[in-house]
């Protein structure tokens, strides 16, 4: 006997591949919609897997049919997609949707939009919870955006109960901008030294998104409006990180650490560097849906350094990784670390 059937939006990305496999290994009949329509390998065949792009006139409505008992949406971004989901409220028993812990402001103001200016990095409580404060709802960051879906979902209550979670730094594979590969990376390069900015203690909540997809199979099977963080058990310091890269690559870098910000340019400015700590409180979803996590981020790297050195084997880290290359930051720009290296002797 099934749960019910689950329509799963954005099945291959990242996140939605882990969650289809949950959500099936749960007792659920899967639909797996994604703009390719691709399937991945590890799916059973009872998955059914469906072209879609939401974008297009009627095609999310279309590819519902006669509806579903719970809408799992990986890619939902600003308050139109939030009005998307709500006007077909009544072909979808309840929704899953990941938002972002981008959404959070500290009590000055200050997000990760306003993170490039001047003393702009926020300086959040440790852990935050989900009941602090966020940024208004707009279009014109990714923040703004996420938290005008949020409040879409949320005002529709009862009509469509959503739960929304607020994900950390997601990682694992497929990942199309995998912060790991930062580490990784310099290991295949033979990169003897690997220079961390605030003394290497910057912390940046990771979600692994096998973490990520226990709290969507726990949602869907528990409907509710409630907003949840999403997060890994522990939040290692970038140091630290490292050091569990080495581990599982066999190596072992000499780390210099800086002590403040990056003294120059990129030097010592890794994916993770903040002057901050970003850490989310999980107890609540600890204490509304009984979760508790299923992988740690040290038992998750084996996986995730074995796909990043497949994916990057034989080509340009840019071309592997676009979605790190569109931030036009050279991260391995290792002659402008060694002439600090220099200036420093």
């Amino acid at each position: 006997m099934t749960k019910g059937n689950a329509f799963v939006l954005g099945a291959t990305g990242q996140v939605g591949r882990a969650a289809v496999r949950a959500l099936v290994a749960d007792g659920w009949e899967v639909t797996a919609a994604s703009r390719g329509g691709v399937r991945d390998d590890r799916w059973p065949d009872e998955v059914r897997s469906v072209r879609l792009d939401r974008n297009e006139e009627g095609a999310l409505a279309a590819g519902l049919g006669d509806g579903c008992d719970v809408l799992v949406d990986i890619v939902a971004y600003d308050g139109g997609h939030g009005r998307q989901l709500t006007g077909l409220a009544d072909r979808i028993g309840s929704a899953v949707v990941v938002s972002s812990g981008a959404v959070y402001e500290d009590a000055q103001g200050r997000s990760f939009d306003t993170q490039d200016r001047p003393d702009g990095f926020p300086a959040f409580p440790v852990p935050v919870a989900e009941d602090w404060r966020t940024v208004a709802p707009g279009d014109t960051t990714y923040g703004t955006r996420k938290i005008a879906l949020e409040r879409e979902l949320l005002a529709a209550g009862e009509t469509l109960p959503t739960t929304l979670l607020r994900a950390g730094a997601i990682h694992g594979p497929y990942c199309p901008g995998p912060r790991e590969l930062w580490f990784v990376k310099r290991a295949l390069d033979e990169r003897p030294v690997r220079l961390l900015s605030y003394g290497g203690t910057s912390r940046f909540h990771p979600a692994h998104v096998d973490n990520l997809a226990e709290l969507v199979r726990l949602a869907a099977a528990d409907p509710g409006s409630r907003v949840l963080n999403g997060a890994d058990p522990e939040a290692p310091t970038v140091a630290e990180i490292g050091a569990a890269i080495d581990a599982v690559l066999g190596v072992e870098s000499e780390t210099v650490l800086i002590e403040g910000a990056p003294p120059e340019d990129l030097v010592g400015l890794t994916p993770w560097t903040a002057p901050h700590p970003i850490v989310y409180d999980m107890t609540a979803a600890e204490r509304e849906l009984g979760y508790r996590p299923v992988v740690s981020y040290a038992e998750s790297l084996p996986e995730t350094v074995e796909w990043l050195a497949g994916h990057l084997k034989g080509r340009e880290w840019r071309e592997a990784f676009p979605g790190l290359a569109k931030y036009q930051v050279d991260f391995f720009d290792y002659a402008a670390e060694d002439a600090w290296l220099a200036s420093r002797a």
